[in-house]
């Protein structure tokens, strides 16, 4: 396996708060894996990390090679993100936006590639509307489009389908998936639909209370927990009350619902 993401003993600690307590993970380039957990469980601040935005107190991260936390900007022109969450400028027009952020990352024929974009995506009776004009499953679109205006080596999706009606989300993940095997891009989605992550998804870390409790495909998790589809194992493992039929990779045992690399190590 030729890891694209490679996290050792990965922790921060917010003076009596452990948000990410010694997770450790390898991704395979070109894959798509979801690292999933509920709220709380140390998501968001393990992709500010992995993302260079938020400094580690201890571990490492290598993303293509590179060391994150002592020489992060060769990698960083090489990635991209995604959140609704996060605003874009709202006085400036989607294809402003996005000469913007193509500029940033030197993208070469920029205005082809905006108009590529906007015709794959969907977009084109609103390049030219400001953004803060938008409805909110157009916006996610533009954030979308602001993240692959570079064709990122490794993409970082915070719920990218998140706001879209049914149809149109289901677009996207077929678009996703598409645009992942052209351009070799390993992607890391963080999302709360389990179906989205049973279609797409190589790989899934869940999360819980800062840890990586456990590991596999789709459809691994739902066959070890004996459940009917992923949002069940989810449920099992955010809540403590499943637990895995078998026993992990090591020989350990799974133990309340888990088990972690962390544990077998021991």
């Amino acid at each position: 396996m030729t890891a694209a993401v490679s996290v050792r003993d990965l922790r921060k600690v917010y003076k009596t708060v452990t948000a990410v307590d010694g997770i450790s993970f390898d991704i395979e380039k070109g894959s798509i894996t979801a690292l999933l957990g509920g709220n709380g469980a140390g998501k968001t601040t393990t992709i500010s990390m992995l993302l260079g935005a938020l400094k580690p107190t201890s571990g490492s991260i290598n993303i293509l090679g590179h060391d994150m936390l002592g020489n992060r900007y060769p990698a960083l022109q090489k990635m991209n993100f995604s959140s609704p969450y996060v605003d874009l400028p709202w006085k400036l027009t989607v294809r402003q936006n996005l000469r913007v952020y193509g500029k940033l990352y030197t993208v070469p024929d920029l205005e082809k590639a905006i108009v590529t974009l906007s015709d794959e995506l969907d977009m084109g009776e609103f390049l030219d509307r400001p953004v803060g004009k938008l409805s909110a499953g157009q916006k996610t679109r533009v954030s979308l489009s602001k993240a692959l205006i570079n064709r990122p080596e490794v993409l970082l999706l915070d719920e990218p389908t998140a706001s879209l009606d049914p149809d149109t989300a289901d677009r996207i993940r077929g678009y996703m998936d598409e645009f992942r095997k052209r351009h070799g891009t390993t992607i890391v989605l963080a999302s709360h639909n389990m179906k989205e992550v049973e279609r797409l998804c190589d790989n899934v870390l869940m999360m819980r209370k800062g840890k990586i409790v456990d590991t596999g495909t789709p459809k691994d998790l739902i066959r070890r927990y004996g459940r009917q589809d992923l949002e069940e194992v989810f449920l099992d493992i955010a809540r403590g009350t499943g637990q895995s039929q078998d026993i992990s990779a090591q020989g350990i045992p799974a133990q309340n619902g888990t088990h972690t690399a962390e544990e077998a190590a021991e």
